[in-house]
């Protein structure tokens, strides 16, 4: 079989990895091609076959693999054969609107982006609170299936502290360092300003370090990276590169996060959440709206401003402890398909699923 992978507009990583990888440990006569981002090229493997995003011979692969495999929109106008199977494993449990749903998008937006949902043959859910919202969202009548999500499968992988132990080295982290990684969402309001300038954090990281101490990771958003300005300090880290979030979320001690799916991938790893929800009430109630009262619900403390955060992790044992009973409803509702083989299960569906027709 002929598999295309399209991974965040271009990236090695999420799902799409996951699948390519258990595919190749079980062998097999497939054939495996990425759509790449020159950008991310140097992050590809030298083994693995690429073609650039968006060129002909990305819209020739397409239009003659078997099987397509992404975590997001694939943008690229192709005519997709009868008998190719269009399997999308989403990249997130939503908590923000997403599609149809969203408060407002630049005029015509969703309309492109239907053409490639049209496609569509098999959509991951990663739990099954999220089924009904994704199914709404993107206008799909296809199958929903209800089996986690690859990507976190490292998560609870027998390599999971070897890789951790890797990633803190790679990045010059001493052992016994707390790192937090901060993973904050994107803001449409930014990204389709027309201005695609550099922008800062809300959050202070700098003094978030020099208070709270330990490491910081930051990543952006996928649709941010390369946008950051440079934060001078050597216990700063963007990692807005790295091909593979899972990783850092190994790699850290501790997530804050904002709005992100990233907070429902991360509490896989049972580690302490924080919320740095500096706009809530716009995000909330104009800018993108949420598909559920989020507060009550929240595995840890929402917190408005750089010094509510650099006290919360000063008194981390104190937040794990209050936000004990609800981290532990949280995983039950939305983790509960993640037990480290959502890959077999979406690869036996791959390998056995008819396309649908047109």
């Amino acid at each position: 079989m002929r598999f295309v992978y399209n991974s965040f507009a271009g990236r090695f990583s999420d799902s799409p990895r996951a699948i390519h990888a258990a595919l190749l440990r079980s062998g097999g006569d497939h054939e495996h091609v990425w759509l790449a981002d020159p950008v991310h090229a140097a992050t590809f493997p030298p083994d693995v076959a690429t073609v650039e995003l968006g060129s002909p011979e990305s819209i020739a692969a397409l239009e003659a693999c078997d099987v397509l495999i992404a975590n997001t929109h694939t943008e690229v106008e192709w005519e997709k054969p009868a008998g190719t199977l269009y399997y999308q494993t989403w990249h997130g449990t939503p908590l923000k609107r997403i599609h149809w749903d969203v408060l407002w998008a630049p005029e015509g937006r969703l309309e492109r982006l239907q053409r490639d949902v049209d496609r569509w043959d098999v959509l991951v859910s990663p739990n099954a609170a999220s089924t009904p919202y994704l199914r709404q969202a993107f206008r799909f009548d296809g199958e929903v299936a209800e089996i986690g999500y690859p990507r976190n499968d490292v998560l609870l992988a027998p390599d999971a502290a070897e890789i951790r132990a890797r990633v803190r080295r790679e990045l010059g982290i001493p052992d016994g360092e707390r790192v937090v990684l901060y993973a904050p969402t994107w803001r449409d309001d930014v990204v389709f300003s027309g201005d695609d300038g550099k922008i800062d954090l809300e959050l202070d990281v700098r003094r978030l370090v020099e208070e709270a101490g330990g490491h910081v990771l930051l990543r952006l958003h996928y649709m941010l990276t390369g946008r950051l300005n440079a934060v001078e300090h050597p216990a700063v880290h963007d990692v807005s590169m790295h091909p593979d979030i899972s990783e850092l979320y190994l790699a850290a001690d501790v997530l804050v996060t904002d709005y992100s799916s990233a907070m429902f991938d991360f509490a896989v790893t049972g580690k302490p959440l924080l919320f740095f929800t500096y706009d809530l009430a716009a995000y909330r109630d104009s800018l993108r709206g949420f598909y559920f009262d989020f507060a009550p619900i929240a595995p840890g403390p929402l917190l408005e401003t750089t010094p509510d955060l650099i006290a919360a992790l000063n008194d981390l044992d104190g937040v794990v402890e209050r936000s004990a009973d609800r981290y532990a409803a949280f995983r039950e509702r939305f983790c509960h398909l993640e037990d480290g083989h959502a890959t077999d299960r979406v690869i036996e569906r791959v390998l056995t699923t008819p396309a649908r027709r047109p």
